[in-house]
C-alpha cells in the first residue's frame, strides 16, 4: 500500500480483519516519509505485518523509478525504527519453504532443522552446510515467497518501456466495475513465469507494453482467490486462500488500489483439500 494513502487504503480492507493501532497508524505517518527521504526511495509501500509468538515484524518496501528492478525492504517492532534486510536468496528460500510452525518475534532466534525436519537436516549435512537458520533470514525469503505468489496490481497500472524498465502509467484510471470483477484483469507484481511459455498465437493479442505480466486467472490451486464486493460495492477486494492474511483492494475507475498482509507468515497447505 501506499505510505501517502495509508489510513484511508486501510479503511477499505478492515472488513478482512486487517487494521492497525492509532498509535502505529501515527508511527507509520512519522517514519515512512522519513524512510523515503533517507533511503532515497522514489516510492515507499506499506507491506504488511508477520505476526510472531512473542512479537511482530512490521515490514516496508521501497522503490526506485524501474518498478520491476529489485525492491528494498525494511522491518520494524515499533513502526518508528526500521532496519534493512538483505536481498532474499535462492538458498533462503529453499530452507524457509522446508520450514513450519509460528514466527518467534526475535530476528536472532535459530530454527534447528534436526529438531523441526530431519530429512532436511540431513541433505544439508551432505552437502557440507550447517542445519540451522536464523528467523531474519526466514522473514526475509517469506516476504520474498509472498509477494511473488501473491503480490498483485491491476492491469495497466504499469507500462514496461522499449528499454524495459517498468514505470507507473500516468494514463491509469482504473479498471470497469465488470473488468475488476475478473481475475484477468490482475497480474501478479513480479518476473512472469507463465507467459514465458505461451505460444505467439496466444501472444498475438496481448499488448507487449501493459501485458508483461502473469495474471491470476491460471493460479493453481483454482480458487485460491476469493473476489468480493464491499461498501456497497464501490470497492472490489480480492483475498488470497494461499496466503491466509493478503488482502488486495481497487476502488474501479479510479488509480486507488493497493495490497497488505496481516498474518502469520504460514502457506495455507492445506487449500487444495479445501477447495
Amino acid at each position: 500500500m501506499e505510505a501517502q494513502c495509508l489510513p484511508a487504503a486501510l479503511a477499505l480492507v478492515a472488513g478482512g480483519g486487517a487494521g492497525l493501532s492509532p498509535e502505529k497508524r501515527a508511527a507509520l505517518g512519522l517514519s515512512l516519509p522519513l524512510l523515503q527521504r533517507d533511503y532515497r526511495f522514489e516510492r515507499v509501500w506499506f507491506w504488511g505485518c508477520i505476526q510472531g509468538v512473542r512479537g511482530a515484524y512490521y515490514i516496508a518496501e521501497g522503490f526506485g523509478p524501474d518498478r520491476a528492478a529489485h525492491r528494498r525492504r525494511l522491518y520494524s517492532f515499533n513502526c518508528l525504527d526500521w532496519s534493512l534486510l538483505t536481498p532474499a536468496t535462492r538458498e533462503m528460500v529453499a530452507r524457509t519453504e522446508l520450514l513450519t510452525g509460528r514466527f518467534q518475534g526475535d530476528p536472532s532466534f535459530e530454527y534447528n532443522f534436526a529438531e523441526i525436519n530431519p530429512e532436511a537436516a540431513e541433505l544439508l549435512f551432505d552437502r557440507g552446510k550447517e542445519p540451522v537458520m536464523k528467523e531474519e533470514a526466514r522473514l526475509i525469503a517469506t516476504i520474498e515467497l509472498i509477494d511473488r505468489a501473491v503480490g498483485i496490481v491491476p492491469r495497466g497500472a504499469f507500462v514496461k518501456t522499449p528499454l524495459g524498465s517498468v514505470r507507473e502509467n500516468r494514463h491509469f484510471e482504473g479498471l470497469s466495475l465488470v473488468e475488476a470483477k475478473k481475475l484477468r484483469s490482475y497480474f501478479h507484481f513480479t518476473e512472469p513465469v507463465n507467459l514465458k511459455n505461451k505460444t505467439l498465437l496466444e501472444k498475438a493479442d496481448l499488448d507487449p507494453s501493459t501485458d508483461f505480466l502473469d495474471s491470476l486467472e491460471h493460479d493453481i490451486p483454482q480458487g485460491s482467490w476469493s473476489v468480493q464486493l464491499e461498501k456497497g460495492g464501490a470497492v472490489v477486494v480480492l483475498r488470497s486462500l494461499l496466503w491466509l492474511g493478503l488482502t488486495f483492494y481497487h476502488v474501479p475507475m479510479t488509480k486507488q488500489y493497493g495490497y497488505i498482509y496481516f498474518g502469520t507468515g504460514e502457506k495455507n497447505l492445506d487449500l487444495p483439500f479445501m477447495l
